[in-house]
């Protein structure tokens, strides 16, 4: 772990102390546990069980354990890496909790392979939730996405946990938001059946160490580009608006999601602070190279935004009001960090 990393995991435990110090002996279920998200978590669950002395065990999936030690040899070497797939997991036994973090988040994946997509998540969700069914009502954290609303309305600032989009409304080729809306439905059912009983969190867009940089995740190739020296590419005309979360506050809301999240009911995590992409990439110049060059595709500006995907923004009223979490780390300081932890 790096200095930017402790420091960012000490203001975790800090936050949610409570909720770490609730999983005090348990045994946890990981999938997705090398991605950014799942890493994040267990980065979190490993510093806390050190310094809290919670006596955590966790069980990780991972297609390749070799690579995990290689990526993260601290987290493997605490952990107990499983070998094997999400929709091929080995016997369990019985857990505590678990944390279904397995997702193929690729807009590559999406555009080549449709079905393959989303059969992988839906597919993967099945196979979870049979592997946890020994375990009884235990609590099932599922990283959802609010791709699942669909596009969002122009008219809407920011998209409401209880927003209703038609399926046809979804683009055919969004395979992501269908896999994730039919995973969300089969692991309802099985709560309502006396199965785990499912911590729904509808993950936005997020911005820390980790992320990747050579990925579909605009912030990670603003900052890879400012780092580089510029220039940052902005594709299209740079009006989208999107919102930052930064990672560690993240973990927090996760935490808190798994730990006290009513059973079946859907928070959005996220920031509600909307910036337009090409003042994302003039803010990434000012945090990380000021006077680096910010060349926009199409400079030109339309009058009406149009386009799915244009504004892509939560309502976290929910999570703030009813688990108390909060965006501590401002957008210009985790554009600063991650750029850190990147030109390390």
């Amino acid at each position: 772990m790096t200095d930017i990393q402790t420091a960012d995991l000490d203001a975790v435990i800090e936050c949610a102390r409570d909720d770490l110090v609730a999983l005090r002996g348990a045994r946890i279920f990981v999938t997705g546990g090398t991605g950014f998200v799942g890493t994040w978590l267990l980065a979190a669950l490993h510093h806390a069980d050190r310094h809290l002395g919670l006596r955590i065990q966790v069980d990780v999936l991972t297609r390749d354990p070799d690579e995990f030690a290689a990526r993260q040899a601290a987290l493997c070497e605490w952990a107990n890496p499983i070998r094997g797939d999400v929709t091929a997991i080995p016997p369990l036994g019985t857990v505590d909790a678990a944390v279904h973090a397995a997702t193929p988040a690729s807009a590559a994946f999406n555009d080549v392979d449709p079905d393959g997509m989303r059969r992988v998540i839906v597919e993967g969700m099945e196979c979870v939730l049979d592997r946890l069914a020994a375990s009884g009502a235990i609590p099932m954290l599922f990283t959802s996405s609010g791709a699942v609303y669909g596009p969002q309305p122009h008219d809407m600032t920011s998209i409401h946990e209880d927003y209703q989009t038609p399926s046809t409304v979804l683009d055919p080729r969004s395979a992501y938001a269908f896999g994730k809306r039919e995973a969300e439905e089969l692991a309802l059912a099985a709560t309502a059946a006396g199965g785990p009983s499912l911590r729904l969190a509808r993950l936005f867009a997020f911005v820390g160490p980790l992320l990747p940089l050579d990925a579909h995740f605009a912030v990670g190739n603003f900052i890879r580009d400012a780092i580089a020296g510029g220039p940052i590419r902005v594709a299209g005309e740079g009006t989208a608006m999107r919102s930052y979360m930064y990672a560690g506050d993240m973990t927090v809301a996760l935490l808190a999601v798994l730990l006290r999240g009513q059973p079946g009911r859907p928070y959005n995590v996220g920031s509600a602070e909307a910036i337009s992409i090409g003042d994302l990439a003039r803010a990434v110049e000012d945090a990380v190279a000021p006077g680096c060059e910010v060349d926009v595709a199409a400079s030109r500006q339309s009058e009406l935004p149009t386009g799915a995907g244009y504004r892509y923004v939560p309502d976290v009223t929910r999570l703030r009001d009813e688990l108390d979490v909060r965006c501590t780390v401002g957008l210009d300081d985790a554009l600063v960090r991650t750029a850190r932890w990147a030109a390390k």
